[in-house]
This record gives C-alpha cells, sequence and structure tokens, in this order.
C-alpha cells in the first residue's frame, strides 16, 4: 500500500490516493478540488480509481467531486446523516464561496461500523459527529491507518461552530470512538499533517 497526499483547493484540504502498488486499483479520500496535479498524478502513474470516500459534507472536501466524475464514474461514499448536506449549498457551507452553492446528488450513504471492501482494502466507517452530524472517519485495520478528516487533526480538534457542529459530541467521538485505537495507528487528517493516536492521548489538548 502507498498513501500520497495532495493539498488541494482554497483552504488546503489533505486529499488523499490510497494505492494498491500490486494492482494499481486507488481510492481517493476527500477531493475538496480536483487540479492538475491530482489528475497527472492519476494519469501518470496508470491508477485504477474505484471509489471515493468523504469524511464530509463541507465544500472543502467534496467540490472536487464533479471534476472527478467527469474522468470517471466510481461510487462516492459518505455517512448516512451528511447526504443532505451533499444538496445544500448553505450547510456545505459552499454558498459563501460560489453562486447557489456546490451540489453532487449522487453519494452514497454508509453507515457507522459499515465495512467497505474496495481495492484490495478494508475501510471501516468509524462515525465521528461533532464537527458535522455525519462526520466519519476510515480505519484501515491492518494496515493501522486512520483518515479523520476534520474529527482529529495534530494536537486539535475539528471546529464545531458550524450548522450541525456540536463540541461535546465532537470531543465524545474523539474519546470513544478514536483514542481507543492502538497506539501506533496513523492519522491521517484533513488538513495539516498526520500524527498517530498514541502522539494525541499524550499530547492534545482538547481530549
Amino acid at each position: 500500500m502507498k498513501i500520497e497526499k495532495y493539498v488541494v483547493g482554497m483552504i488546503g484540504t489533505n486529499c488523499y490516493l490510497v494505492i494498491n502498488e500490486e494492482t494499481k486499483d486507488t481510492v481517493m479520500v476527500d477531493p475538496g478540488a480536483y487540479p492538475a496535479k491530482l489528475k497527472n498524478a492519476v494519469k501518470e502513474q496508470g491508477l485504477k480509481l474505484k471509489a471515493v470516500l468523504l469524511t464530509h459534507a463541507h465544500f472543502d472536501h467534496i467540490m472536487g467531486l464533479s471534476d472527478v466524475m467527469e474522468d470517471i464514474k466510481v461510487p462516492v461514499y459518505v455517512e448516512e446523516a451528511d447526504l443532505p448536506m451533499m444538496m445544500d449549498g448553505e450547510s456545505n457551507l459552499s454558498s459563501g464561496y460560489m453562486r447557489g452553492g456546490y451540489q453532487f446528488a449522487d453519494a452514497v450513504p454508509v453507515r457507522d461500523g459499515q465495512q467497505l471492501q474496495i481495492a484490495g482494502f478494508q475501510f471501516r466507517v468509524i462515525h465521528t459527529p461533532g464537527h458535522t452530524p455525519g462526520g466519519c472517519c476510515y480505519y484501515m485495520e491492518q494496515e493501522d491507518v486512520l483518515f479523520s478528516g476534520d474529527t482529529l487533526f495534530r494536537t486539535s480538534v475539528g471546529r464545531s461552530d458550524f450548522p450541525g457542529g456540536s463540541a461535546s459530541a465532537l470531543v465524545r467521538s474523539v474519546k470513544e470512538k478514536l483514542l481507543i485505537l492502538p497506539e501506533e495507528t496513523h492519522v491521517y487528517p484533513g488538513h495539516m499533517e498526520e500524527t498517530t493516536i498514541g502522539y494525541e492521548k499524550r499530547h492534545n489538548p482538547f481530549v
């Protein structure tokens, strides 16, 4: 397995490619934009995109979807509680950046505990409400990898002052669902640098 990070969009969102190096089958996480550098990386490496995983439905994590789908139609997964946000520019916060807001109608809902078998990998959905009602993380147990979106950052957590946010729910999600994972779990967040569960247990002042 290889994980590549691309910082995309106007707010610097981490978009990840999870690559099966044997087959080139690939999963994309949080395409907040689909710039040439990302598109070229997929093409030049001969990657075969199999699915897109969304950690939540804020605009800076979803606005590249339409461009991705122009190249190849693949399933787009989002936690079911965030599904309405995909079609609502006010709640996904895109209306402040573009007239009419951004909408994407074809997402597939997932729920807590669901296992997704994609590209030779297994991703477990962990519902972590607080940043958004349907915020979630994707846990690859065999690889000790967690994609945490805007729920958990290095020595921080996501904002909870957006529509549908809850500070208490966010802290509870991190404490009860993420910090119980093995300390060696590598955390790939939606912004900024990577971390580990062990590091956050010792150094994160919010939890």
